[in-house]
This record gives C-alpha cells, sequence and structure tokens, in this order.
C-alpha cells in the first residue's frame, strides 16, 4: 500500500513557475514506476509525464521542454518543475505510483495560470 500527498499547486501568471512534490509513503519508493496526470474541468485525465529511474523520463508533447519530472527516492518523493506555464496548464495534477500489479493516486494539487 502506498499513500501519495501532492503539493506545491497554486495560482501563477502565464509564463510563470510552479513546483510539484509528490510524497509517498508506505512502501518502498524506488520499486515503482511514478507519473504525473493532471485533469482539467469537463476533460478527461490527461497523462503528463513519467519517471521510471533517475534518467529515464518521457513526457506529453504538450509540456516536452517546459516541464521537468524528476524524483528523490531516499526522499520518496516525486517533482514536477513547470516553467513557461500557459492557460491550458490549468488544472488539478495528481501523482500516480504504479508496480505489477498495483496503482496508487494522490487526491491532487490544483495548478491555476492566468493569461
Amino acid at each position: 500500500q502506498v499513500q501519495l500527498v501532492e503539493s506545491g499547486g497554486g495560482l501563477v501568471q502565464a509564463g510563470g513557475t510552479l513546483r510539484l512534490s509528490c510524497a509517498a509513503s508506505g512502501s518502498i519508493f524506488s520499486f515503482y514506476v511514478m507519473r504525473w496526470y493532471r485533469q482539467a474541468p469537463g476533460k478527461q485525465r490527461e497523462w503528463v509525464a513519467t519517471i521510471s529511474s533517475p534518467t529515464s523520463t518521457n513526457y506529453a508533447d504538450s509540456v516536452k521542454g517546459r516541464f521537468t519530472i524528476s524524483r528523490d527516492n531516499a526522499k520518496s518523493t516525486m517533482y514536477l518543475q513547470m516553467n513557461n506555464l500557459k492557460p491550458e496548464d490549468t488544472a488539478v495534477y495528481l501523482c500516480n505510483a504504479q508496480n505489477p500489479g498495483n496503482a496508487y493516486w494522490g487526491q491532487g494539487t490544483q495548478v491555476t495560470v492566468s493569461s
């Protein structure tokens, strides 16, 4: 069982930056592939980025070059550095932990980008 708690969301102007964190507890963090998703009002949940090992990352085209996913296994924490934010990045951002047979979600943190 893994518990995930996101933090770092907020209101920012277009072009601004935010850093999201996802703190994990309850299991061995390094065993899990970690992902960020987001969900805007009235839209389906959208995958944002994945990190398996510290050097294996993937990004949705919509955030590539602006967002950076990272993890600190010693702190059981994943991060999402978001630069050059756009109004279309407005959403609830959720972290996900997955290993074979199990998937866990956090409650999410709201990111609002004003134009």
